[in-house]
């Protein structure tokens, strides 16, 4: 090239004298993968909102719509807003003591339940013993038990005449320490499953580098594994704090009068004072602390967040190893017995009461006073209603959680904060909700059996997207954007990148959605049909009934929901992956 002639203009466009070619960082080619980059942007972003729009749409006619038109009811009263209420309510002493009360024991719960809890989500991740599938399908099942059958058993053990008062004289029933030890049964799973399924796939070659370079043990799981670790135990923690604010039937039976949440007193103005205007005034409230809290969770996790190095799930347990390993083994192992099984064991001992198998043979007649259709149909109809719940949840959730891997700022994080709604807002409020809002063209859904399925999959969403989106997150981005240029299709790039990856997180997802469906109750038992009832409807209608024999069929349909729930997880426990991610 003759230099005297050449000449750089300011675009980095190469004149010597002949045709224009690049020059400068980019090299030959440079200004093709320049003006790809903008169209790989744009793609990327028409991709996240199409993985958006079916989640949005979903919330916006099963969960905002209903909820809104519940709202309106109590506050539009003869022709005209009372928007005046909202104060003349929220500043009531006996509301504000309810507030406080229903704040300080969801925190007191989520720290109780954490600090029980993550020895044994390190347990399962990191040890391998006999009978491992059978106790993490039992630690699963008191999730799903109606919070009407939790208070129970709970009453049973703590309450007048009760284990407790039998053996040492001591009675906790309406004490504030029943509701947090019920509310620790109740939400041990979500610990153990959300946190263990990511502890069980972070690579152990990390901390133990960690104290070859010579920090201790300690030293090396609290600057390694615990920053790694924070985002699954914030979504764990969040779960936890929404489901015990939100909390019912425990704090209903174990409170007795003394103690009040805020879904204890909506369910109250509700359906025994008919005061739809306190109730309306009460969700709203209850909805701005929800989204309080998730606005600060989405705000902050999303700072802790790394990659991770993942290996295949299982692969980094094995067996205790010294003295201390075995102790943390054996008190986990007790933990579990006296705050778990024990209560369960109530369950079916009192299911047992009747000679002959008394009251699991009644639940095949039909008095025509309770139900129309024998009980024990019911448990048909769960599962029927269960699977296509389970179904929903995880195609929502599924498309929620992939389109929140792509960072977007205040957009993603506020779609983020939505997905997490349904679990803060009252379930009595969804319920009745969907009573007045579906039931007119084009969504009359009063008399259609997937009104029972769509309540449930807005429970089971949030915890497909807070189960697999820490995954999801952990993938190297360098891997998608190699499969990318080597001209993979986005979905492609899922299949072959991600999907390998987030299988175990998927089947995890997809069991907690199971499990929810099967024990939700606030909102069902406003839609599900006198022909049709769930378990948990069921269930509820039993004990609402004087009787031993109402009482024993209840006892006796808990134990087969049980029963369903623990054979459901065991199967899906039995699903493994190898090293490279197959089935």
């Amino acid at each position: 090239m003759d230099l005297a002639r050449t000449e750089v203009a300011a675009d980095g466009t190469v004149k010597a004298g002949g045709p224009e070619r690049t020059a400068g960082p980019a090299g030959p080619g440079g200004r093709d993968r320049a003006d790809r980059a903008p169209r790989r942007a744009r793609g990327q972003n028409a991709a996240r909102f199409a993985l958006m729009a079916l989640p949005v749409a979903f919330f916006a006619l099963f969960f905002a719509y209903p909820v809104a038109a519940i709202v309106s009811r109590g506050l539009h009263v003869d022709g005209g807003w009372q928007l005046g209420r909202v104060w003349d309510v929220a500043t009531r002493s006996d509301i504000r003591h309810v507030l406080w009360f229903t704040t300080w024991q969801a925190l007191a719960s989520t720290a109780l339940t954490l600090l029980v809890a993550l020895p044994g989500a390190y347990v399962f991740a990191r040890f391998d013993f006999r009978g491992k599938q059978i106790l993490r399908a039992v630690v699963t099942v008191p999730f799903v038990l109606p919070t009407v059958v939790v208070g129970t058993a709970f009453l049973a053990l703590v309450g007048r005449g009760g284990l407790l008062d039998d053996l040492w004289g001591v009675r906790l029933d309406t004490t504030v320490w029943a509701i947090l030890l019920a509310h620790v049964f109740f939400n041990y799973a979500v610990v153990v499953r959300t946190v263990g399924g990511l502890w069980s796939q972070l690579d152990p070659r990390q901390e133990e580098a960690a104290r070859v370079l010579g920090a201790s043990r300690l030293a090396a799981w609290r600057r390694v594994t615990l920053p790694a670790l924070g985002p699954a135990v914030a979504a764990a923690a969040l779960m936890v704090f929404l489901f015990t604010f939100t909390s019912f039937g425990v704090v209903q039976i174990l409170g007795g009068p003394t103690f009040s949440t805020l879904e204890v007193e909506i369910y109250r103005q509700t359906s025994e004072i008919f005061d739809l205007t306190t109730a309306a005034v009460l969700t709203i409230v209850q909805f701005v602390a929800v989204g309080a809290i998730l606005a600060v969770h989405a705000a902050t996790v999303r700072r802790r967040e790394t990659a991770l190095r993942l290996v295949a799930p299982d692969t980094t347990a094995r067996r205790p190893r010294g003295g201390g390993q075995w102790a943390l083994l054996a008190g986990v192992l007790v933990s579990i017995a006296v705050l778990l099984v024990l209560p369960l064991a109530v369950l079916v001992q009192r299911s047992l009461d009747a000679p002959g198998l008394g009251y699991y043979r009644a639940l095949a007649d039909d008095d025509g006073g309770v139900f129309l259709v024998a009980p024990i149909e019911a448990v048909g109809n769960s599962l029927e209603y269960a699977l296509a719940a389970t179904a929903i949840a995880v195609l929502i959730g599924g498309l929620a959680a992939a389109a929140l891997t792509r960072r977007a700022g205040r957009l993603m994080r506020g779609f983020d904060a939505l997905l997490m709604l349904p679990l803060g807002v009252s379930a009595v409020t969804v319920g009745f909700g969907f009573l007045i809002a579906l039931d007119e063209p084009p969504l009359d859904l009063r008399a259609s059996w997937i009104l029972v399925p769509l309540a449930q999959a807005l429970v089971g969403v949030p915890f497909v997207v807070r189960t697999m989106l820490p995954v999801l997150r952990a993938v190297d981005g360098r891997l998608r954007e190699a499969a990318a240029v080597l001209g993979a299709s986005p979905w492609r790039v899922w299949r072959e990148v991600d999907l390998p990856m987030v299988r175990r997180a998927l089947l995890i997802a997809a069991g907690f959605a199971f499990a929810v469906s099967l024990g939700e109750f606030g909102a069902t038992v406003f839609i599900a049909r006198p022909d049709n009832p769930t378990l948990p409807v069921a269930v509820a209608r039993l004990l609402g009934r004087a009787g031993d024999l109402n009482y024993g069929q209840a006892m006796a349909l808990s134990t087969i929901l049980m029963v369903v729930c623990a054979v459901a997880l065991l199967l899906l426990e039995r699903v493994r992956t190898d090293r490279t991610g197959e089935f």
